[in-house]
Formats: C-alpha cells, sequence, structure tokens
C-alpha cells in the first residue's frame, strides 16, 4: 500500500489505560515502557520508541504517548511529528475526556491521518462495541477524521491485529510527504547520556536530511555542535531523512556544558532563528466554554517545547469558542518556528486544551493594529504556496526579505516548488540557481515578486521606489538648476526608513538600464535634463569670470568669490555649472582660477623649464609668478595633467605640453 520509500511517524493517542502501549507492544512486540516509574504505575510517563512494518515497503516510527492528563506536555511533543494518529479508544469505557483532548491537539497540530483502534474488544459485547463505535463516530464527525477507519482489536488474543494493520497502511499511503531536500530540522525531545557517544538527542526529523559529521545549530541558545553518529531505530546510519525518529550523538562546547534540554531544535541553514513573538492564526477549541480573551497568560506548544506568553488580538476583546482570528503570541522565553507551523495553546491554570493554530511570521515585529494590506499579507501567508511568498515579502516592505529567510519566513519548500510548476529563476531573466540536497528551498517564480541583489521586494515597493528616486532628481533639477544632477548620497536617503541599503543602489542601476536614469561622476540626472542658466545666472557667470580673468593664478576662494559678488548660494551654483563646462577650476579645494589662465600657465611652464628635472618650488613661482600657497595646488594639478612629474630630487617637466582632456582651449596658441 505504502510507496516503496517512505519514512513515516505513527503516533499513539487516546485516554489512560485504554491499552495504547499494549496495542504498540502487541504490533511491534517492543515494551515502549522503559522507566522502571512507568512499571511500578502501569502508566505510561515518557514517550516510548518502536519500528513497525504493517507490510512491505511501509515502515513507520512508532511514538507511544502517555495518556494521563498530567503528562499532556509530554503528549504534545510527540504528536507534533505525526504522520499518522492511532486513536486507542477502550471498548470497555468508549470515549472519555483524554480521548476529547488529544483528538483537539491532534486537529490542531494538523495531523492529517487517523486511524482508530477499539482496544479490549474481548471484554465488551458486540451490542456495547457498537454504541462505543457510535461514540467514536460522533466525537470524529465534525473533523477532518470522519473517515477514520474504525478496527476492533485486542492486544489479550490478537483480534484484529491485521486488520489494524491493513488501515495503517492504508492510512500511510495517504499521509504528506516530507521533503528531504528541504530545510533541515529536528525538534528534541529526548536528551540522555550513553558512555562512549557521549550526549544523545532524539526526535522527528521533520524536515531535511542529517549526515554524521554535520556541524548543526542548537536553537534558541544558538550554540553549535557537531554529529559525531546518526542512528535511525537502533541502526548506525550514515544519512538521516525526513520522517524518521532520529537519535544523534553530538559533541561540542554546549553539549560539554550539559546546554541541551527537550525543546531545542537542531538546525543548519542560516535562515532559522528563535524570536520572542509569532503572528498566528488562531482557532478557539469548538464545543467548550473556554473564552480565549486579550493579554491572557497561556501555555503554548510548539514542536516538542512548552513556552509561557500573553495573547494579543490586534485590538479585539476575546475570542470566542469555535471561532480563529489573527493575533500575536507574545513570548517569555524564546522560540523556533515556521510559517506554516502549527500550535496547541493551554489554559495557565486549570491547565486543559483551550486553542491552537497556525504560525504565520516566525520572526515578527510587534504589532499592535493591522492594517488592511497587513490582514491581507497575513491571510496570504495562511493560504501557503505562492500566495505565502507573496504575503512574506509584502510584509517585509521596504527592507525585503533574504532569499535565505524564504524557507523558514514563507515555509517555501522544493517540494512545493515542484507542485506548484515553478522554476528557480526570477521573472528578471536571472539563471537557475542550482541547489545542492539539503541546502534549502529552490527559489520561486511568483508573480508580484523580484529580486534585487540576492533580496526579495514586493512589485509594489520596486516601483514606489524608482518613482522616489526619479521624484528627488526631478526636485533637485528644479531647485538647482545648473547643478549637473543630484548627488547619489540624496538618491540613497530617498526611500523611508528602514529600508534595505542596497535597494537605493540596485534601483538606481535599473533605472539606468532602462535609460530612464543617468549617472555621470557622483551625480544623477533626467536623460531629457540640461543645464540652462537664466539670464540672472548668465550675468552672474560673466561677472565671475571677469574676477578670475583679473585674478589670474591667484584666484580666490569660494567664500572670497561670493563676498565679492554678494550671493553664495547663486555663486556656488554658477561655479558648479561653469565647472562643467571647464570654464573655471577648483585648485586644491579652495581656489577658483579660470581654465584659461591654467591653459597659458601649463604652456609657459613648458616653454622655460621643458625636459628639466630637479625643480622646487620655487623655480616655477619664478616663472608664474604667484604666491607659495598658490603654487602647491597649481603644481598638483600639473602633475594630474601631466605636466609635471614627481621625483624623489624634484619636479621634472615634460618636454612637450601634453593635451589636457578636460580643456577645450587650445594651449599650443596661447604665448
Amino acid at each position: 500500500m505504502c510507496p516503496p520509500v517512505r519514512s513515516l511517524v505513527l503516533g499513539t493517542a487516546g485516554h489512560i489505560d485504554h491499552g495504547k502501549t499494549s496495542l504498540v507492544g502487541a504490533l511491534t512486540g517492543v515494551d515502549t515502557d522503559r522507566l522502571a516509574e512507568e512499571k511500578r504505575r502501569g502508566i505510561t510517563i515518557e514517550l516510548g520508541f518502536a519500528r513497525y512494518e504493517p507490510e512491505a515497503g511501509c515502515a513507520f516510527g512508532v511514538v507511544d504517548v502517555p495518556g494521563h492528563e498530567g503528562f499532556v506536555k509530554t503528549m504534545v511533543a510527540g504528536a507534533t511529528g505525526m504522520d499518522v494518529v492511532l486513536l486507542v479508544v477502550a471498548a470497555d469505557e468508549g470515549v472519555m475526556p483524554q480521548t476529547r483532548e488529544h483528538v483537539a491537539i491532534v486537529r490542531f497540530l494538523g495531523v492529517a491521518e487517523m486511524v482508530v483502534a477499539l482496544t479490549k474488544a474481548d471484554l465488551a459485547e458486540d451490542e456495547w462495541l457498537d454504541l462505543v463505535r457510535e461514540d467514536v463516530e460522533g466525537l470524529l464527525a465534525d473533523t477532518p477524521y470522519r473517515d477514520a477507519e474504525i478496527v476492533p482489536t485486542s492486544a489479550e488474543t490478537g483480534a484484529g491485529l491485521d486488520d489494524l494493520a491493513g488501515a495503517l497502511a492504508r492510512s500511510g499511503a495517504r499521509a504528506r510527504r516530507r521533503a528531504s531536500d528541504d530545510l533541515f530540522r529536528l525538534p528534541v525531545d529526548r536528551v540522555f547520556a550513553v558512555e562512549g557517544a557521549g550526549t544523545v538527542v532524539t526526535g522527528t526529523l521533520w524536515s531535511g536530511s542529517l549526515v554524521r559529521g554535520a556541524s548543526v545549530r542548537l536553537l534558541p541558545r544558538d550554540e553549535g555542535a557537531r554529529v559525531r553518529a546518526v542512528q535511525v531505530h537502533g541502526e548506525q546510519v550514515e544519512r538521516a531523512v525526513a520522517g524518521q525518529r532520529t537519535a544523534v550523538a553530538l559533541t561540542g562546547a554546549a553539549v560539554r556544558r550539559g546546554k541541551v534540554a527537550r525543546g531545542d531544535v537542531l538546525v543548519s541553514h542560516p535562515g532559522w532563528a528563535p524570536a520572542m513573538m509569532l503572528t498566528v492564526e488562531i482557532a478557539a477549541l469548538p464545543g467548550t466554554g473556554w473564552r480565549v480573551k486579550a493579554g491572557q497568560r497561556v501555555r503554548v506548544h510548539l514542536a516538542t517545547v512548552e513556552v509561557m506568553a500573553r495573547v494579543a488580538l490586534f485590538g479585539e476583546p476575546e475570542l470566542v469558542s469555535g471561532s480563529k482570528t489573527l493575533a500575536q503570541l507574545r513570548l517569555e522565553t524564546p522560540a523556533v518556528a515556521r510559517s506554516g507551523d502549527r500550535f496547541v495553546v493551554r489554559s495557565y491554570s486549570p491547565v486543559a486544551t483551550i486553542a491552537g493554530g497556525v504560525v504565520l511570521e516566525p520572526v515578527p515585529p510587534k504589532r499592535k493594529r493591522l492594517s488592511q494590506g497587513e490582514r491581507a499579507a497575513l491571510s496570504a501567508l495562511a493560504r501557503g504556496g505562492h500566495a505565502a511568498v507573496q504575503g512574506a515579502v509584502a510584509l517585509a516592505g521596504w527592507t525585503g526579505l533574504s532569499e535565505d529567510a524564504l524557507g523558514v519566513q514563507a515555509g517555501w519548500t522544493p517540494a512545493r516548488a515542484s507542485e506548484e510548476g515553478s522554476s528557480s529563476a526570477w521573472r528578471e531573466g536571472a539563471a537557475p540557481v542550482a541547489v545542492e540536497p539539503a541546502a534549502g528551498p529552490l527559489v520561486p517564480n511568483v508573480p508580484g515578486v523580484e529580486r534585487l541583489d540576492g533580496v526579495l521586494f514586493a512589485d509594489a515597493i520596486t516601483a514606489e521606489g524608482e518613482d522616489r528616486l526619479l521624484a528627488v532628481v526631478e526636485e533637485h533639477h528644479r531647485r538647482f538648476s545648473l547643478d549637473v544632477g543630484a548627488p547619489l548620497e540624496l538618491l540613497r536617503g530617498a526611500l523611508p526608513a528602514p529600508s534595505h541599503p542596497r535597494l537605493a543602489v540596485a534601483l538606481t542601476a535599473r533605472l539606468v538600464n532602462a535609460g530612464r536614469l543617468v549617472v555621470e561622476g557622483k551625480a544623477a540626472r533626467l536623460p531629457q535634463f540640461e543645464a540652462v542658466p537664466s539670464p540672472q545666472e548668465e550675468a552672474l557667470a560673466a561677472r565671475i569670470a571677469d574676477i578670475l580673468e583679473n585674478a589670474g593664478l591667484q584666484g580666490p576662494t569660494t567664500e572670497e568669490l561670493s563676498s565679492m559678488v554678494s550671493d553664495h548660494p547663486r555663486t556656488v551654483a554658477v561655479l558648479g555649472f561653469m565647472a562643467a563646462r571647464n570654464r573655471v577650476r577648483l585648485l586644491g579645494d579652495a581656489y577658483w582660477t579660470s581654465s584659461a589662465a591654467l591653459a597659458q600657465a601649463s604652456a609657459r611652464t613648458v616653454a622655460e623649464l621643458g625636459g628639466q628635472g630637479g625643480l622646487g618650488p620655487a623655480d616655477f613661482r619664478d616663472v608664474l609668478g604667484v604666491t607659495r600657497k598658490h603654487i602647491l595646488p597649481i603644481l598638483a594639478h600639473f602633475d594630474a595633467m601631466g605636466v609635471t612629474t614627481r621625483e624623489l630630487a624634484g619636479r621634472r617637466v615634460a618636454a612637450v605640453l601634453p593635451q589636457d582632456p578636460c580643456n577645450n582651449t587650445d594651449a599650443s596658441d596661447v604665448q
């Protein structure tokens, strides 16, 4: 019935003393109650494990959970990794309180497949057995398990075990497939020491795969460790894959210090991160008197950890039984989650299961109210697939979503990419991204989402960003009509804070490639822009030219020149305009002079000193007739133009006057 290669987890559920452990023993030959206290008290306290093959090619890792109401925390830790749940109901008692609670828990956790075993059938009359069956059918009628097979069994006589094996195999064939090339994650449900192996952790490998010798991180404390050995059902393996019950021997500083516990999560990809808040869709358990109130302190069961939290309902006073809403869980200790993860909420006191739901934002900002756009994005996350990617990117806004974070923030997997017919190339035409096994999710081709410098943005963000950049340049042209363009630093500040630090640069480059913007040097302008001075500015330029012509090589500073014309702001703009057209030059970031005067000085220097070397500043002062404070920036200009060359003994003058590429003046005609 099952595909030839499947790794599935079968978990038990049901009221205490209904025969879960006995049934597992009858099916597998393994007594999963291994603790002395369990033997003495006759109840399951800790998770128990076994391997079960109901048919050839169909293998289950069995997790036997406690049925006592005092150990629901342990039950949830085991139930979170189930593919198929075996609900156990004793035929001599029928549906009991923990039966109902366990059904609610596995439903909240999204376990898709269920088989019901009516145990102790040898102790019940046929008539009573029919009543118990009806009771179970009534319990499951309004759940996804309404069509679950119900099989009377007896661990004592072996009756019904073959029928139960067939039902489990059929259920396993329908169970979801886990992606072994997804992000690796293993929530820890047991930690113990083994002589010769050191610290060993166990858990259901939720996704991805793990190889011996791999480096992993222990979250939420974010400590590194190395995998010494990997076992699957007591057998040493080189690689464990998603869906397998896995034991991992770890080594590392955190392990040696004993900083490993149930509730930790083993990961390897950088996209995983612990958080103190979760944005969720939460549903209150129907058919109860419980209400989830805003600010209520609750117990959140996520993966294998129980975390205390407060419920924030985004302005709503309470969540009534049977309804659902968007909310944030404000955690008291950090937890690790992925978009799409399921969780269970239990009341603080008295302890009872009251709600459950799905994680939407695993690492969210604190939200008090939701805008219409945020609600739409969160609803998209709840739908999964392409919609989840769009929702996560929309919520990221101007900061964008890194490709590394996509698998965690949107719950995206390579399997989902394959199911939805996505390619790994973005619509901008980038080459497909090759993904190594277990490296992480393929980058999907999602409408409305694009990639810039390895970061994902919504189309609406990039379009608005381009409009903002163009508007800044246009406004700069309007206010400073003589500038060659808007400084690039001005463009980087055009986007709202906080924005991704590379977004403005990437959008500027795209505008340039599209011919909508021109970047020259450190300024950007619109393609059609041309600096045209007003009549007043033309007059000011003529006055400045006269001043500089009279000053010769000993020109004034900007402040001195502004004082001469009594118009500092406009003087700076006009000087920039004149410099862009090579009518004036700024020497040494201090002194202005006309380009014609510099051309004449270059020609005179070559004419009188050409070919000579070992010259000092005084030699040039004698030729040009300027003071020491002016000769140094002039010589720096000569060096840059190739008129002079600095040597150890002094400067050497070129034998022939080089052409100044920025000078439109024909210096050779200047005597």
